[in-house]
């Protein structure tokens, strides 16, 4: 599975973005896709992720509230939403799959930088 993730750029604070992450090779069909990001000299974070089979989402309490994961059946496409963004939410973000009720994320795309300035 080939995953990429795009959608980042640079914005304001309070600002939204929409990340996506589509998958070639195959469809979404049987597996969990995750978020995460890394910032600058810090440990890489979960951010969020969804079940492509039943549509239930889960997201990490630094970005509750502000962050939502969604899906569209027909493009093959999760996205990220990401609203009142913070400066502490600058990162490269990363899609990553993983089979349903599995814990090891099998596969992972390239990252897409998110800059939030303040």
């Amino acid at each position: 599975v080939q995953l990429q993730a795009c959608g980042g750029g640079l914005v304001q604070a309070g600002g939204s973005l929409r990340l996506s992450c589509a998958a070639s090779g195959r469809t979404f069909n049987g597996y969990v896709v995750g978020w995460f990001r890394q910032a600058a000299g810090k440990e890489r974070e979960f951010v969020g992720q969804i079940s492509w089979n039943d549509g239930s989402t889960d997201v990490g309490d630094s970005v509750r509230g502000r962050f939502a994961c969604s899906r569209d059946n027909a493009e093959n496409t999760v996205y990220l939403q990401m609203d009142s963004l913070k400066p502490e939410d600058t990162a490269v973000y990363f899609c990553a799959v993983r089979r349903w009720l599995h814990n090891v994320w099998d596969f992972w795309g390239q990252g897409t930088q998110v800059t939030v300035s303040s």
